[in-house]
C-alpha cells in the first residue's frame, strides 16, 4: 500500500525542508492548529483563528494572522487532495540567537502540511472507542492553558501509553487527580440529560469542536451543557460519553476499565447536527 501523500509548505514555498536555525525545534517556541479540509475550504476556520490568535497574544508574536490565512487558502487552492484532507498549521517564531531569550523582533515562521484524510467517509460516525487511564497527568500552567502551543511531550507519553493498551484512546487527568482530556481530544459526559466537560483553567487545550458544541450544537439540540470540574467517579457513573476533536468530529466511547456504554443517542444526534453545519 502506497502512503498517503503528505504536501508541505515552509512560508508559502512548497518544499519539506526547514530552514534552521527554528525556536520551534529548539524550545517548542510556538503554536499550531489541525484543520479539516473538505470540498476547497478549511471548516471552522474563525474558531481555528481566534484561537490561534490568543495564544500568539500570549507568546507575545506579532500579529500575523492574515498571512496565515492567506498561507491557508493558498496550501488548499493548490492541493492535489480531493474531497477531505487534514492540514496543519505550525506557528514558529521562526529564527532567533542561542538561548531562552527570544528576539525583540521576529518573524514568524509559517509551515503548513496537508495530508490525505483516513480512509472513512467524513460524514460516518467513527465507532465507539475503548479508553484506557493514563498515568501521564497534565501539569499545570494556568498562563497556557487552552493555547494549542507545541509543547506536546505529555500527550506523546500518555498516547504512547494507549498504544501498548491497544486502545482507542486514553484518558488524561491533571495533578490533581481531575479529569481533563483525552490525549487528542475534549471529552464529554452526560448525566441526568445535562452535558459536562472538564473545566479548562489549570491545563488543557480549548478544543475548537468542544467550543462548538458548548456553544452552538448543544444549545441547537436543547440541551444544557456546563463546563465543571470533572472526577473519574463522575466519568465513570455517566449515562454516555463521547470525545471531539477536528479530524473525527465527534466520537461515542463504549468503554473504559469496567465502565461500558451502549447508548450513544445524543452523541449521534449531536455528530449528525455537526455534519449538518458542516456540509
Amino acid at each position: 500500500m502506497s502512503a498517503a501523500p503528505v504536501i508541505i509548505w515552509v512560508d508559502g514555498e512548497q518544499q519539506a525542508t526547514l530552514p534552521l536555525p527554528d525556536r520551534g525545534l529548539d524550545y517548542g517556541d510556538g503554536l499550531f492548529e489541525t484543520l479539516l479540509v473538505k470540498d476547497g475550504r478549511a471548516l471552522y476556520l474563525d474558531l481555528h483563528m481566534e484561537r490561534l490568535a490568543l495564544g500568539l497574544k500570549t507568546l507575545g508574536f506579532p500579529h500575523c494572522l492574515a498571512l496565515v490565512e492567506y498561507q491557508i487558502s493558498t496550501a488548499v487552492a493548490a492541493s492535489p487532495l480531493a474531497g477531505e484532507a487534514i492540514m496543519r498549521v505550525t506557528v514558529t517564531r521562526g529564527e532567533g540567537k542561542r538561548g531562552y531569550a527570544p528576539p525583540l523582533e521576529c518573524l514568524p515562521r509559517i509551515i503548513v502540511v496537508l495530508s490525505a484524510y483516513p480512509e472513512r467517509d467524513f460524514k460516518s460516525q467513527a465507532k465507539p472507542a475503548e479508553l484506557v487511564l493514563a498515568q501521564m497527568r497534565w501539569s499545570n500552567q494556568p498562563a497556557l492553558a487552552g493555547i494549542k502551543h507545541l509543547n506536546r511531550l505529555e500527550q506523546v507519553l500518555a498516547s504512547q501509553e494507549r498504544l501498548r493498551a491497544d486502545a482507542d484512546e486514553a484518558i488524561m487527568l491533571d495533578q490533581a487527580g481531575n479529569v481533563v482530556s483525552v490525549c487528542a481530544g475534549n471529552l464529554f459526559i452526560i448525566t441526568d440529560n445535562i452535558l459536562y466537560t472538564p473545566v479548562l483553567v489549570q491545563c488543557g487545550i480549548r478544543g475548537t469542536r468542544r467550543r462548538l458544541v458548548l456553544e452552538s450544537l448543544a444549545p441547537r439540540l436543547g440541551i444544557e451543557a456546563r463546563e465543571t470540574q470533572l472526577s473519574l467517579a463522575l466519568l465513570r457513573a455517566a449515562s454516555e460519553v463521547f470525545y471531539c476533536n477536528s479530524v473525527q468530529g465527534l466520537r461515542p466511547v463504549a468503554r473504559f476499565e469496567s465502565s461500558t456504554w451502549d447508548n450513544h443517542e445524543i452523541c449521534k444526534k449531536l455528530h449528525q447536527l455537526y455534519i449538518e453545519q458542516a456540509s
